[in-house]
């Protein structure tokens, strides 16, 4: 194993498309729910124990080995919002792409053949992981952390955010991210023997609702 192919997955300069994306941060600025650091701050603590955690868990028990097909239909499950699922989808494709030129896996081939549109990206990112020779816990912790930066970055082009400030916020979280890359790995070591039941499902209705809002603007700087 390489400790350092987790440098390279979480790097947010790897292709895998989530400069795209913001996480709900656009539709929670313009509903005036973050305004500065400390509620980005705030915003992105509830990203990390419910979206963070969910996301965490499906790719720990990818690395896991737990079927990636069934990983899939759970993450379906934990995703209310069409906006939301469809955003996973695009992108797990673009992940897809980008592991599959880096960790050539017969996995990543075997997904990628069984869900040309994409699968949801956190059971990518697990078999990503898995490819690089990385273990659950890292994949945890890189789902776990990229609940939080994506948003985190979003926000200072979205408001002109001190870059310093928004890191800050994410300096500030990494104890709380810690605690949740341990519960995720815990709940994927559960999901191996019980199934994906065991997985968590925690919920953020406010992601929910403000996706489908931000999927209906005419004009948007993020696709989600």
């Amino acid at each position: 194993m390489s400790r350092a192919a987790l440098l390279v997955l979480a790097d947010g300069r790897f292709p895998a498309g989530g400069h795209a994306h913001s996480g709900g941060a656009e539709a929670a600025v313009k509903a005036g729910r973050i305004t500065g650091a400390e509620s980005l701050e705030s915003f992105c603590r509830g990203r990390l124990h419910t979206v963070g955690l969910v996301s965490a868990a499906l790719a720990a028990a990818a690395v896991l080995g737990v079927d990636p097909r069934l990983l899939d239909e759970a993450a379906d499950a934990r995703t209310p919002s069409p906006a939301l699922r469809t955003a996973a989808r695009k992108l797990g494709r673009q992940l897809m792409r980008a592991a599959r030129a880096t960790w050539p896996s017969a996995e990543l081939d075997a997904l990628a053949k069984e869900f040309p549109k994409g699968a949801h990206q956190p059971v990518v990112l697990g078999l990503a992981a898995r490819a690089a020779g990385l273990e659950a816990v890292d994949a945890a912790y890189c789902a776990a952390y990229e609940s939080v930066s994506g948003p985190a970055s979003a926000t200072v082009r979205l408001l002109s955010l001190d870059p310093f400030d928004a890191t800050g916020a994410l300096a500030r979280l990494a104890p709380e991210s810690d605690r949740i890359a341990d519960q995720a790995l815990e709940a994927a070591r559960r999901a191996v023997d019980e199934g994906v039941d065991a997985l968590p499902s925690a919920s953020a209705p406010l992601l929910e609702i403000g996706a489908e809002a931000h999927a209906a603007w005419p004009v948007r700087l993020f696709a989600s």
